[in-house]
Order: structure tokens, then sequence, then C-alpha cells
């Protein structure tokens, strides 16, 4: 076959692709206002690119236009947005006043995520979708993100906490991103099929609880939801695995 005839590339999806750049380029603009000391915004930066990570999955779902072009720009947008971003934000904010156990804190932060990442991407279509096998990436940066935020509304006994609460929190939140922690996947949640009337009665409750503090309700959702992962896995999943087992018909043919 005439080499000369065959495309060079194949095409790629435009529009859920914008989303992922968009994401990245919120993650570097979060870069930038860490280095100048600009934590909050920093954090609302973390918190726009995870809106528009979500966004750019739903639209290539809906469009069906998921590609695995899409699937390794996605990946490479979130190590920066969700790894990249937090880690020099949490070194800057509070970790650099602990020295090389900051700086390993913070770049363990970073390599953790890759390998979350790597993970992900090689056991994407294996595993159950119901699940996430350790903790995503976005939701530790997410964590970290409205901690910053909770820190400027914090009563004043926890200003002075805030060195150690950063440390322990990233050395769990990378702990828990390469674990065999089992989360439950807000995918496998149809945003745009029919729900129940009460499903939307609390959905607008939920929202308007966010919106009157939404600094310390955020981060009290994203410690849940840490914390949720853990119920799950060891109190949850055991139980249930252990019932089924008693309730199993054991009497031979």
């Amino acid at each position: 076959m005439n080499r000369q005839n065959q495309p060079i590339c194949k095409g790629v999806y435009l529009l859920p692709n914008l989303f992922t750049t968009a994401s990245l380029f919120s993650g570097f603009l979060g870069i930038v206002w860490a280095i100048e000391g600009l934590f909050v915004h920093c954090a609302l930066a973390i918190l726009v690119s995870c809106v528009l990570d979500g966004l750019d999955g739903m639209v290539a779902r809906l469009t069906r236009s998921t590609s695995e072009f899409g699937v390794q720009l996605d990946s490479l947008a979130d190590l920066v947005a969700f790894g990249v971003t937090p880690a020099i934000m949490v070194y800057m904010w509070q970790l650099q006043n602990y020295g090389r156990l900051g700086l390993v804190a913070s770049f363990l932060l970073v390599a953790c995520g890759a390998l979350r990442l790597a993970r992900f991407n090689v056991q994407s279509g294996k595993v159950s979708q119901k699940y996430f096998i350790g903790l995503p990436i976005p939701a530790a940066a997410c964590v970290l993100a409205t901690l910053v935020l909770f820190s400027t509304v914090s009563p004043g006994f926890l200003e002075d906490r805030f060195g150690v609460l950063t440390l322990t929190l990233v050395y769990v939140l990378s702990f828990l991103m390469v674990s065999r922690v089992r989360y439950l996947s807000l995918k496998e949640f149809e945003g745009m099929r029919t729900h129940p009337f009460r499903t939307t009665v609390v959905a607008m409750l939920m929202l308007v609880v966010i919106a009157s503090e939404p600094k310390v309700i955020g981060f009290m959702f994203f410690l849940t939801y840490l914390i949720s992962g853990l119920v799950l896995s060891f109190l949850i999943l055991p139980f249930r695995k252990l019932r089924l087992l008693r309730e199993s018909p054991n009497e031979l043919p």
C-alpha cells in the first residue's frame, strides 16, 4: 500500500478537548497565583478545574466523542491541575515551614497522583465503574483547596494548627490515592435522566446549605467524601460480603 495515501493522523474531537484545555489553563493560573502568594485565588482555580474536568467527561459521553487521545490529554491535564497545582499551593502556604519534610510531602502528592492516574488508565474498562479504587486525584485536590478557603473563616484557635493539619492531610491524601480503598463513583449518577421529585428537593436543599456557608460546607463535604471511602471499604462492603456468605445455600446436591 502506498504510504502517501495514508492519513498522517486522525482527527480529534474539539468540544470535550476544549474543556480539558480550559481545566489545564485554570490549573496553570493556580500555579502562578500560588507563587504570588494568592492562595485563595489558587484554591478557586483548582475548584474551577474540577468543574471543567467533570464537564469534559459529560460532554464527551453526551456527544459520544470519547477517544483515546482525549483520555490521555485528560490525564495530563489532571496531573497538572490536581497534582502539581495543589502541591505548590500547600508548599508555599504552609509546608515550606517544615523544611525537607514539607518538600517531601509536596512531592509525594504529585508522585502519588501520577501513580493514581496511571493505574486508573490501565484498569479502565477492566474493573467495575461503580467504585473508584483509591481516592480520585480531583477529590484530593479539592480537599486541599477547600481547606485553604476554610482557613479564611476558621475559628481563631485553629490558626496555629493549620501547618500540622496540612502536613498530616497531605500524607493521608497521598496514601489514599494509591491505596485499595474504594470510593463511590459519582459518574454512575446520571443527572440527565429523570429522578423522583424528592431527589430534586434534596438537591435544592443541598445547594441552599452550601450557598449559605460555602467555605465551611465545601470543606466538610470533601472531608466527608474522604472518610466515606474508609467507611465503605472497612465497614459496609465487608459486612455486605459476610451477609451474602451467610445467606448463600450450603446444601450439597
